[in-house]
């Protein structure tokens, strides 16, 4: 399997790893990464994989069908690297942190959601620019998603510690609102890793994350929509 750094650092922006095979000549594996690949609604990590005076653009990271590696898509034909070279993986930062960033305030806003309304997340997706998540909300009211955000925001500002550990499954699974997806287990593996703004959210969730609320900065709430039967539609952003 693919070592996953990110779920360890967050904030490894250069590595090194060995080659462990190239796949028609446009996806390389590597024996560890710190390149996050789409999953859980966040999307992949960009980048640069350097071998020697080769620097070789990461456009597209994805888990393999099978869960137990990492592609790494690259733009144009991977030459002159082969299986065993040691290569740098460097991370475009300033993606990286503007999705951590939405990612831990996806976190609060479903915390609020599920304590104050019942709600679970249903959908969603996180770009650099912006996020959504669709609510199992019965009812449609705008004024609960701004209620939600401008208590997300006092969560923000005081700087609670994110905290990032492993529990074995079934121990996990007994904690009230691990699983905010309405419609998704965690994957069946004996250990799930648990991220947790204490006071205010814990989910089973492998993505990066800030180490700091306060990291944040402010949500900023862009529009709500109804698109349906428990699908209540909240855009927001983070800024600066």
């Amino acid at each position: 399997m693919t070592e996953l750094l990110y779920q360890y650092d967050s904030y490894i922006k250069e590595f090194k790893a060995k080659v462990v095979e190239v796949i028609n000549g446009e996806l390389i594996v590597l024996d560890k990464t710190a390149f996050h690949p789409r999953a859980g609604g966040v999307e992949c990590d960009t980048g640069y994989i350097v071998k020697d005076d080769k620097r070789f653009a990461v456009v597209e990271v994805v888990f393999s069908e099978e869960g137990d590696k990492v592609l790494h898509r690259v733009e144009g034909k991977v030459e002159g690297i082969s299986v065993g070279d040691e290569v740098t993986g460097i991370i475009n930062w300033e993606r990286r942190y503007r999705l951590m960033r939405l990612h831990t305030a996806s976190h609060i806003i479903a915390g609020i959601m599920y304590s104050k309304h019942g709600a679970l997340v249903t959908g969603g997706n996180i770009t650099p620019e912006y996020a959504y998540d669709d609510y199992s909300l019965e009812v449609f009211d705008k004024k609960i998603f701004e209620d939600v955000i401008a208590e997300a925001n006092e969560i923000v500002k005081k700087g609670i510690e994110v905290k990032i550990y492993w529990l074995d499954r079934e121990e996990a699974l007994k904690i009230p609102g691990i699983v905010k997806l309405a419609s998704r287990m965690p994957p069946a593996v004996p250990k799930l890793r648990v991220v947790e703004i204490p006071g205010v959210d814990i989910q089973a969730d492998g993505g990066p994350h800030v180490r700091n609320t306060s990291e944040i900065g402010e949500i900023v709430l862009l529009k709500a929509e109804n698109k349906g039967k428990k699908k209540k539609r909240l855009y927001f952003t983070v800024k600066p």
